[in-house]
């Protein structure tokens, strides 16, 4: 049996409110107002798609066995390299094996279902044991548009074997076709996009329902077969239209998570999975369609096992972690479509050491430190000395990963001289429960929400970017428990 041994979600913890950006922006755009309802999903400054890659995959991995892992497969539309191995770092941020085959699938917002499907076809063929497939998007949009309304930031991830199944695979159906409804050139930072009833008309409604019909004829199943059936498309009239076509109920259908993320673009398809495995019972049958020149539909049934799999936050738990950006211009600034002067003191940095980076790779990307051999005490950053005054030996430490662990605030400060995009800077020092102290930068919260024996976790996050270069830098910050 091969299919879902695992799933998670990340939902970035701001929310827009649509009228929000409406009440901004209105005035030149007026027509607007008719998709202003509900809200939006925002990533805050500091992430991007490959740190809510992180985030989902870390929430996917609860509790299961990372050592099996030999294939990670990311996709998305909005990766920050063209030409650096995203799906690289990623395995590197999760301290995966090295001997895991890495790959980046991009180009469509189908790309997450593609690398879904080639990952099953590794473990039907056997060359594969346990694959991750993550999938992010970020996609951006200019000010007083639609699409600035309907574009939601998210991912999810699963994890996929041949035991302890969740979640079995039961068969797939793919149709391609260039239908272009949108498109981005290299580098181009913004989606041109076609008139929207070309893709209502041309794209969802037909393509979908296609796609859906030939999994049914393969598989021998029929619709109502289905607990729970779900696919992308923003347009709410049409998302119902689309289950009319195929005979499916209302109730089989899942909603479209417009009114309270918006379209997460190539993650869509795999968000809405994730949450039906979160709320779905063995037996279940669901159904999952993608849609990006051309649509893959595939079968689940869900098994006994889902019943054991530890528990995680999951697409319905970020959901309900959530903070209201009540400043449309706050936001234009963390997209950086509103450009604020930050002033001499941002002009530090400069050009990240290659050789620096690979070396200690595992301690800035993984968060690994060491732990004595000799007395067991862990410290970041590694090192040859052990910290605990009472053992004092010299010599190599082993691994020790920090990511994971769980720690408190024992000291900190809000710097309005630091840089920083969402002013104060907040950072102090974290001590973690089971040992070892790090400096570390605070996120997803303000000045008020922290405190001294505030529990934290940590967070991949965007550090900085070197605009002159291209480059993005990565590390592990501090989010407060209670947000979590």
């Amino acid at each position: 049996m091969i299919g879902v041994t695992g799933y998670g979600g990340y939902i970035p913890r701001l929310r827009l409110g649509r009228m929000t950006i409406y009440q901004a922006a209105g005035w030149f755009a007026p027509a607007t107002m008719a998709v202003a309802q509900g809200e939006r999903s925002v990533c805050n400054w500091d992430e991007d798609s490959l740190s809510m890659a992180v985030e989902a995959s870390r929430d996917c991995l609860v509790g299961l066995d990372r050592s099996t892992i030999d294939a990670v497969h990311l996709c998305s539309t909005t990766l920050p390299y063209a030409d650096r191995q995203n799906a690289g770092i990623l395995a590197t941020a999760l301290n995966l094996p090295k001997t895991a085959v890495t790959a980046d699938f991009t180009g469509s917002l189908r790309a997450g279902t593609t690398g879904l499907l080639g990952a099953l076809d590794g473990l039907a063929a056997g060359t594969k044991r346990a694959a991750l497939v993550a999938t992010a998007d970020k996609r951006e949009a200019k000010g007083a548009y639609f699409y600035e309304m309907w574009f939601g930031d998210g991912a999810a991830a699963l994890l996929l074997g041949t035991e302890d199944v969740i979640a079995e695979f039961v068969g797939s159906y793919s149709v391609t076709y260039d239908l272009a409804d949108h498109y981005r050139g290299t580098e181009k930072r913004f989606d041109y996009t076609w008139e929207e009833r070309w893709v209502r008309d041309e794209g969802y409604t037909k393509i979908i329902p296609e796609a859906i019909n030939g999994l049914l004829d393969k598989t021998g199943l029929a619709i109502g077969d289905f607990a729970r059936i779900v696919y992308p498309c923003f347009f709410g009239r049409e998302h119902q239209g689309i289950a009319k076509t195929v005979g499916a109920t209302k109730d089989q259908v899942m909603g479209n998570l417009h009114q309270i993320c918006g379209e997460t673009g190539t993650a869509h398809p795999l968000v809405m999975f994730a949450k039906a495995l979160q709320e779905a019972k063995p037996g279940d049958l669901i159904l999952v369609a993608s849609f990006g020149q051309g649509c893959d539909a595939l079968a689940f049934r869900v098994t006994d096992a889902i019943a054991d799999l530890p528990a995680r936050m999951g697409v319905n738990g970020f959901l309900d972690r959530k903070r209201e950006l009540d400043s449309y211009t706050k936001f234009a600034t963390f997209r950086k479509t509103l450009d604020f002067d930050t002033g001499i003191r941002a002009e530090g940095g400069g050009q990240i050491a290659m050789t620096t980076l690979y070396r200690n790779r595992k301690m800035i990307l993984g968060l690994v430190g060491g732990r004595c051999t000799a007395c067991g005490t862990p410290q970041f950053p590694r090192a040859r000395i052990c910290v605990n005054p009472e053992c004092g030996f010299v010599g190599d430490m082993e691994d020790y990963e920090f990511a994971e662990r769980q720690g408190r605030v024992i000291m900190y400060t809000g710097d309005m001289l630091a840089i920083s995009a969402d002013p104060p800077a907040i950072y102090g020092i974290v001590q973690f429960d089971d040992g070892g102290r790090i400096l570390a930068d605070f996120t997803d919260c303000t000045l008020d929400e922290v405190s001294v024996g505030c529990p934290v976790h940590m967070s991949f996050r965007r550090r900085w970017v070197d605009e002159q270069r291209g480059y993005t830098g990565y590390f592990w910050k501090a989010v407060p428990q209670q947000q979590a």
